[in-house]
C-alpha cells in the first residue's frame, strides 16, 4: 500500500461519487483498547525504532536536537466499516498508517528532528459528514484522548528540554490545534515551540492567545497551515470550510501569492522520488491553489481536484527545508548550541 498510489487517486476520486456509509450509533461499549504509551507498540515510531516504511524513505536515524511530534491524518475511511474509532492493534490499521503518513508524511520532518508518531484512537471520516456525523457522540473525544495522553507521556518521558516541532494533517491538525491550546498556548512550553504545521485544516489566523501565524520562512513559536486544490477550481464548501483560514505560502513560507516552478522544492511520489520544479502554485483567501504536478503518470491527477489527500507530499521538498530552516533560527535565537 502507498499513501499517495496513482490507484488510490482514482479510488479516491471514485469514492467520492459513491453512495452513503453503513453506520450505528455510537456505542461507548464498543470503543477500542486504549493505548499504553508505556508500551512501544502503541507508537507508530520512535527514534531508533522506525518502521521499514519509513526507512525506506528516510534511512538515517542519528539522534537530533530537536523533536517531532506527529500526528497522522484520518486513514480509517471505508464507508462499510462501522466502527467509530480505529483500533490501534489492527494488523490493517497498523499497516495503513505506517506505509502511509508516517512514510510518506513524516519524513518530511524527519530530517530536522526525532519523530514520535503515536498510534491513536482517531475517528472515522463520517464524523464530518452529515447526518452521520449525529451519531458520533464520544468518538472525537476518544482520538483526541490519545494524542493528549502521548504527548502528556512523550514530555514526561523522551522530550528532556529539547524544542519541539508539532507537524500534523487533517484530522491530525485539529487534534494538533487543541494540543497547543493545552500545552503551550501562553505556557511555559511555549519556549520550546520550534513551529507547527497544522495543515490540511481551516484555521483561524487568530486561533491562540500567543501563538502567532508565521508569515516569514525563518519564523519560529508560531503555527503554519494550508489546504491545497486544483488551480481554479473551488470546492463545494469552500465559504465554510476554507475561506477566512490562516494560509501559507508552502513554497516561500511568506506573503508571497504566486509561486513558478522554479522555486518548487519537490514532491515526494509514490515510488519514493522527490520531483522538484514540478508545480506551480497560487494562494487565495483559505486556500492553495496548484497547478497540475509534474509527476509520472500525471494525467490521473487531471480527473481530481481536491488535494487534500496530498497537502503535505505535494510540498514533502519545501517542507523539509523549512523546517531545518525554522530549526537553524530557534537555536539562533536562543543563543544555544546543539547538542
Amino acid at each position: 500500500m502507498r499513501y499517495i498510489s496513482l490507484v488510490s487517486l482514482l479510488s479516491l476520486f471514485l469514492l467520492g461519487c459513491a453512495t452513503g456509509y453503513k453506520t450505528v450509533t455510537y456505542n461507548p461499549k464498543n470503543t477500542p483498547k486504549k493505548p499504553n504509551y508505556s508500551d512501544e507498540v502503541s507508537w507508530a515510531a520512535l527514534p531508533g525504532k522506525y518502521p521499514k516504511a519509513l526507512l525506506d524513505i528516510l534511512p538515517e536515524q542519528n539522534q537530533k536536537a530537536v523533536d517531532v511530534f506527529f500526528i497522522y491524518p484520518t486513514m480509517l475511511t471505508d464507508k462499510r466499516d462501522v466502527r467509530w474509532n480505529a483500533d490501534i492493534f489492527d494488523f490493517d490499521i497498523r499497516e495503513t498508517v505506517l506505509e502511509g503518513p508516517v512514510a510518506f508524511q513524516s519524513s518530511a520532518w524527519g530530517s530536522s528532528g526525532n519523530l514520535y508518531i503515536p498510534f491513536y484512537r482517531q475517528a472515522h471520516y463520517r464524523i464530518f459528514v452529515d447526518p452521520y456525523s449525529k451519531q458520533s457522540g464520544n468518538a472525537w473525544q476518544v482520538a483526541y484522548e490519545d494524542v493528549r495522553n502521548a504527548f502528556a507521556y512523550y514530555l514526561e518521558n523522551f522530550n528532556n528540554g529539547k524544542p519541539i516541532i508539532i507537524a500534523a494533517h487533517s484530522q491530525g491538525s485539529m487534534h494538533g490545534k487543541q494540543l497547543l491550546i493545552d500545552f503551550f498556548d501562553d505556557k511555559p512550553l511555549q519556549k520550546q515551540l520550534v513551529a507547527a504545521y497544522l495543515v490540511g485544516i481551516k484555521i483561524s489566523p487568530k486561533a491562540f492567545k500567543t501563538i502567532s501565524f508565521m508569515e516569514n520562512e525563518s519564523a519560529i513559536g508560531g503555527f503554519v497551515s494550508w489546504n491545497t486544490y486544483k488551480m481554479n477550481k473551488l470546492p463545494k464548501k469552500y465559504e465554510t470550510w476554507y475561506k477566512g483560514g490562516a494560509t501559507s505560502n508552502p513554497i516561500t513560507w511568506d506573503e508571497q501569492t504566486w509561486s513558478s516552478e522554479d522555486e518548487h522544492k519537490g514532491v515526494l511520489f509514490t515510488n519514493g522520488k522527490l520531483y522538484p520544479n514540478s508545480l506551480s502554485i497560487k494562494k487565495i483567501d483559505g486556500l492553495v491553489w496548484s497547478s497540475l504536478p509534474k509527476i509520472p503518470k500525471r494525467f490521473l491527477l487531471s480527473f481530481v481536484k481536491n488535494y487534500h489527500f496530498a497537502d503535505v507530499n505535494l510540498f514533502w521538498g519545501d517542507i523539509k527545508a523549512n523546517a531545518a530552516l525554522r530549526v537553524s533560527s530557534w537555536f539562533a535565537h536562543n543563543n544555544t548550541n546543539r547538542k
